[in-house]
């Protein structure tokens, strides 16, 4: 019998391929869906960076009041006996489980002193000092002395004059250079005084000038007058923008703020290289003179569009947006001005 036409006779196997334009149709439905999920994941973990960040301030509110409880006053900004010694943030180790690393320093000598330089803490990250949106917070800082990492919150030093060492007198913010405040000093009441708020790494600035006096500048472009042999801190590379990079140093360039601008605000300075920067200014680096006072104009900055989160002395945490009015930003900053903030 002739196989081809016998029961199990072999038929031509019809294979259906898939078509140009069926494989268009699917790439298309792909993008399409990639374009309706990728601003959806990129939009959960911006949210879930923002969280972050607010609860770094929240964890550093109970260690700001788990000081004031063992000592009854709020950790000073620094103590100034010649030289500075450690920030704020140093103080409060304890308080963040790094009590470890707490005691192979010691905060009466300066960071980079070479006993402190040996312990290698001061290059110790501390997770909460850092925002999660800062694309620089897990950089080291390489000083002249040793290598050193940087922050993202920083002290309230007040709103323009920071210390004056002829008279051991301080600002009207909550932290300063030998301050022993306790919760009776912040007449304004707690909740309406700011303890902290976001700031950028690796800033650039200048300082060392001419004393600028009491007055608070008018404008951001006030600053450049006093630049003529100031101490620039500020360049292309990385590591030439040297604020808010010392966690442990006390000055307020490295470990504060202070309401001169509204957050956020730029701050242009055309330097000599031809290149404007946005620049905070340190009139007189704290610690460095026995007869110079300190005017501070550091901007509270974030890499959250439109807004900083600021941390109350009462440990709270709000929102604050780039167009607060700089009236009621200013009166934030102040523990004493008997303003009342309204709710941001």
């Amino acid at each position: 019998m002739n196989s081809e036409n016998g029961p199990h006779s072999l038929r031509p196997f019809s294979r259906q391929g898939v078509t140009l334009i069926e494989l268009q149709v699917v790439f298309a439905i792909i993008g399409v869906l990639v374009a309706l999920i990728l601003p959806a994941v990129q939009a959960a973990r911006k949210a879930a960076r923002r969280m972050t960040c607010q609860n770094n301030l929240k964890q550093i509110g109970l260690a700001v009041h788990n000081y004031q409880s063992a000592h009854r006053v709020f950790p000073p900004g620094g103590i100034f006996t010649g030289t500075t010694s450690w920030s704020a943030h140093g103080r409060i180790m304890p308080y963040l489980e790094q009590s470890a690393e707490f005691q192979r320093v010691r905060l009466d000598l300066d960071w980079h002193h070479p006993f402190n330089l040996a312990t290698g803490v001061q290059k110790m990250q501390i997770p909460v000092f850092v925002c999660p949106s800062d694309p620089l917070s897990d950089d080291l800082y390489f000083d002249d002395e040793g290598e050193v990492r940087p922050i993202n919150y920083g002290f309230n030093f007040g709103s323009w004059f920071v210390f004056d060492p002829r008279d051991n007198t301080y600002g009207d913010g909550c932290f300063h250079v030998n301050a022993r405040m306790g919760p009776q000093a912040i007449t304004d009441g707690l909740s309406n005084t700011l303890c902290m708020a976001e700031v950028k790494t690796f800033t650039s600035y200048f300082r060392n000038t001419a004393n600028p006096g009491p007055t608070v500048p008018p404008d951001a472009n006030y600053l450049a007058l006093f630049a003529g042999g100031a101490q620039f801190k500020l360049g292309p590379g990385q590591n030439d923008n040297a604020g808010h990079t010392e966690w442990c140093d006390s000055p307020v360039h490295e470990s504060g703020f202070t309401t001169v601008f509204a957050p956020n605000q730029k701050v242009p300075y055309l330097h000599s290289d031809g290149r404007t920067y946005d620049i905070d200014y340190n009139s007189r680096y704290e610690g460095t003179s026995w007869t110079e006072p300190t005017y501070a104009a550091v901007t509270s900055r974030s890499h959250h569009a439109g807004m900083v989160h600021a941390m109350w002395m009462d440990g709270s945490v709000r929102t604050t947006t780039n167009s607060v009015d700089l009236k009621v930003w200013r009166a934030m900053g102040t523990r004493n001005g008997h303003e009342v903030s309204p709710a941001n």
